[in-house]
């Protein structure tokens, strides 16, 4: 598929996908015209490739990640290095803070809400 069918189906802009490409995390076929080609797999890769962008990680840490999912088969991939476990893991850590930060500051939003909530005239 062209860049543009790709990008559309995918929900990202083709500026993404040359970016994505730039940074070794998506590879595309070119035409005898010099167009790009994706195959059908490109959609779930980039959809990976946003989802872990939305995790917080970095396109280097993605380029290093990608390689040690999952084949498209189903099947394991053993390429992860006890180094990159480590530093996966440290990421993990990280999100699992944020998520523990976001958690305390709903809470005191909902106490603010509850006691403004209580205190309007009605």
């Amino acid at each position: 598929m062209r860049i543009g069918e790709l990008a559309e189906r995918a929900g990202v802009s083709v500026r993404s996908l040359r970016y994505y490409e730039v940074q070794g995390l998506l590879v595309s076929e070119r035409t005898t015209g010099g167009q790009r080609e994706y195959a059908e797999r490109a959609v779930d890769r980039v959809i990976l490739i946003q989802e872990l962008f939305a995790a917080g990680l970095h396109s280097k840490k993605i380029a290093e990640l990608l390689p040690c999912m999952r084949d498209p088969d189903g099947g394991p991939n053993e390429l992860a290095t006890p180094e990159l476990v480590t530093e996966l893991t440290a990421e993990r850590d990280r999100i699992d803070q944020m998520i523990a930060d976001l958690t305390t500051s709903r809470a005191v939003l909902d106490d603010v809400i509850t006691t403004a909530t209580r205190e309007m005239p009605g």
